[in-house]
């Protein structure tokens, strides 16, 4: 199975990543995957179309913020440890002062242990 693209690490721009984290839907995205764990792309439940969510977790993939894994007709993601490396302390400065409603959103659907959660 054909993985998607992912730009090098030395691709990865900060105009690109501060861009990708200003939508509340994508910023909730990454609220979820904070975790640092893998998760199925369909168990987001951000209340948008799939069709959407799609596209959100492309512009994550294409900003260097998520990295996807393919694994016959699933697609399971995370966060980029690299964008850490690149950007030290960046995502956990953005998620800590991000509206606590809307960026959580996602991730509260998400808890361990929730029907959702990719294994």
């Amino acid at each position: 199975m054909k993985q998607l693209d992912h730009p090098n690490v030395n691709e990865i721009r900060l105009e690109a990543v501060l861009a990708a984290l200003a939508d509340p839907v994508r910023l909730s995205i990454v609220a979820a995957l904070s975790d640092q764990s893998e998760h199925s792309a369909g168990a987001f439940d951000c209340d948008i179309a799939s069709s959407t969510l799609s596209h959100h977790l492309k512009v994550l993939r294409e900003a260097g913020v998520t990295s996807h894994r393919k694994e016959g007709t699933r697609c399971f993601v995370s966060l980029r440890p690299e964008l850490d490396q690149v950007f030290p302390g960046l995502l956990t400065l953005v998620l800590e002062f991000a509206p606590k409603d809307r960026a959580r959103e996602c991730a509260e659907r998400l808890l361990p242990g929730g029907p959702n959660r990719a294994k």
